[in-house]
């Protein structure tokens, strides 16, 4: 696994649909956004995790906003994917072995400079890789 920094340099600026579960409901989210949407190149797509206070795991299949209101107007919740410093890890063929995400981020969230309140981002470069990230302190 090459593990790497990256320079997020702008926040991005998200709409989401939360996940019954996860994992089993993280498909399911996804699924419903590309109901709400229609796919286009231009637009980056991710999946957000991270823990609430009682440890149990939120996940948000997200899209990018490409357009002011465009989250008031599909009536979807928002997030911020907030620039700076993360490390990160590129999953080729995710859907081969999906375990594979999991793994990635148990190793990139053993870095002693992780964001406490970050969260685990998986952006989906294009049909096939997906490239794994967690936000650091500096």
């Amino acid at each position: 696994m090459n593990i790497e920094k990256y320079v997020l340099e702008e926040d991005v600026h998200v709409f989401y649909i939360q996940a019954d579960s996860f994992p089993d409901g993280a498909l399911a989210a996804h699924q419903k956004l590309h109901t709400l949407i229609p796919y286009s190149d231009q637009r980056r797509y991710f999946g957000i995790s991270n823990p609430d206070q009682t440890g149990t795991i939120i996940y948000r299949a997200a899209a990018e906003e490409l357009m002011p209101n465009e989250a008031e107007k599909l009536r979807l919740e928002t997030f911020v994917l907030k620039k700076g410093n993360y490390t990160r890890t590129l999953i080729k063929n995710y859907q081969k072995d999906i375990s594979e995400i999991g793994k990635a981020f148990g190793t990139l969230l053993s870095d002693p400079d992780i964001d406490p309140l970050g969260a685990c981002v998986e952006w989906y470069v294009n049909n096939t890789d997906v490239q794994c990230m967690v936000r650091l302190i500096k």
